[in-house]
């Protein structure tokens, strides 16, 4: 089965970490660019960071930067979020999806996602 897996997410205070994860099954990953995507209530889903499949490049939205940290295990299939010194403002639901290329902080094509996985970000 094809799919796309996030897990990871929870309630942790601010200042605080969490790692998400998105694993693959059905495909290799590795040959994909690789993108997490949040969506607040009421809010447009932003692209947060994107990993492509061949160069090392990635994206960091402005947002982000400095705190968040996207990687690859090849070996797991997988792709994490590190995500630190958390804020209130973290607050969404995340989920990544799998493409051909990413620009931005977009992939143009979305050929694998996943049902996401939330994050709350409180006191």
């Amino acid at each position: 089965q094809v799919q796309l897996v996030e897990s990871g997410g929870g309630l942790v205070q601010p200042g605080g970490s969490l790692r998400l994860s998105c694993a693959a099954s059905g495909f290799t990953l590795d040959y994909y660019a690789i993108g997490w995507f949040r969506q607040a209530p009421g809010k447009e889903r932003e692209g947060v960071s994107c990993s492509s499949s061949s160069d090392g490049n990635t994206y960091y939205a402005d947002s982000v930067k400095g705190r968040f940290t996207i990687s690859r295990d090849n070996a797991k299939n997988t792709v994490y979020l590190q995500m630190n010194s958390l804020k209130p403002e973290d607050t969404a639901v995340y989920s990544c999806a799998a493409g051909p290329s990413f620009r931005g902080g977009i992939l143009p094509r979305e050929i694998y996602w996943g049902q996401g996985t939330q994050v709350t970000v409180s006191s």
